[in-house]
């Protein structure tokens, strides 16, 4: 099938998966749900479904600049609106004068819980408090077993979308040259280390991509692309903006630097 050969190998299990959804649709006139998807899989999401002119479909998250949202894929005479796809904002405060709270640390105690990553979406940790957009099917779990994270006792509660902190996260973008988008030459060039030490990353399960572990040094990279490093925060590749007289690649790329 053609859309195979826009997409990597491993890629193909989610790419069936996306098909199964719009095949079930079209013969039983049901709308589909999806889970939170990551960018890499709404590109998907909107790969396969673009050309399809007989179902309606779409992307949300909590708010038009959600990292994570879910799909939604209908028949072509439903309506599709954002309360359609079961997102709610669930809200907790922490004393962040007495400890300090990452992104890393509420996750983990997300993940404690047996709550899969897929029924999340964006997470926001800061100045005491914690935002988490969820599906709305396990809210009320939540809400009634997420009682800590660390030292810090906690209580969630629903609140409106619309009241949902905006990050203050930075990103970092530069334009640079390079020789490869293989992932250690990319690595190098970010992160600010040799090749060596990038390879060494990637060879110890350090380094993942599109929020998977690759340990493949001569793993190609692509535009959209989102990297984390162990220890070293994350980054992605904007845009791949063709070849230089002498063969090199000019990229846009960016780094989360607060």
């Amino acid at each position: 099938m053609e859309i195979y050969q826009h997409f990597r190998e491993d890629e193909r299990l989610f790419i069936d998966q996306v098909i199964a959804w719009e095949n079930d649709v079209e013969m039983r006139y049901e709308r589909k749900e999806s889970d939170f998807l990551n960018p890499r899989e709404q590109q998907i999401v909107s790969a396969v479904m673009g050309n399809n002119s007989v179902l309606k479909w779409g992307l949300y998250g909590g708010s038009e600049n959600s990292e994570r949202k879910r799909a939604v894929i209908a028949p072509e005479y439903e309506v599709i609106s954002d309360q359609d796809f079961n997102v709610v904002l669930l809200e907790a405060s922490y004393p962040d004068k007495f400890m300090t709270l990452e992104h890393r640390d509420v996750l983990g105690a997300f993940m404690s819980l047996g709550i899969r990553r897929e029924k999340l979406g964006d997470l926001i940790v800061q100045d005491g408090w914690i935002h988490i957009l969820a599906a709305s099917e396990i809210s009320d779990y939540i809400c009634m077993n997420f009682t800590g994270v660390k030292k810090a006792k906690v209580s969630f509660e629903q609140k409106p979308l619309s009241s949902m902190m905006e990050s203050n996260e930075v990103w970092q973008s530069k334009d640079a040259t390079l020789s490869s988008l293989r992932l250690d030459v990319v690595v190098k060039e970010i992160y600010g280390v040799s090749r060596k030490k990038a390879a060494m990353y990637i060879e110890a399960g350090h380094v993942k991509v599109n929020f998977k572990t690759v340990e493949s040094s001569s793993f190609l990279l692509e535009a959209g692309d989102l990297l984390s490093v162990r220890g070293n925060g994350r980054s992605r590749v904007d845009q791949i903006n063709g070849m230089t007289k002498k063969e090199k690649y000019r990229v846009t790329i960016s780094k989360l630097i607060g």
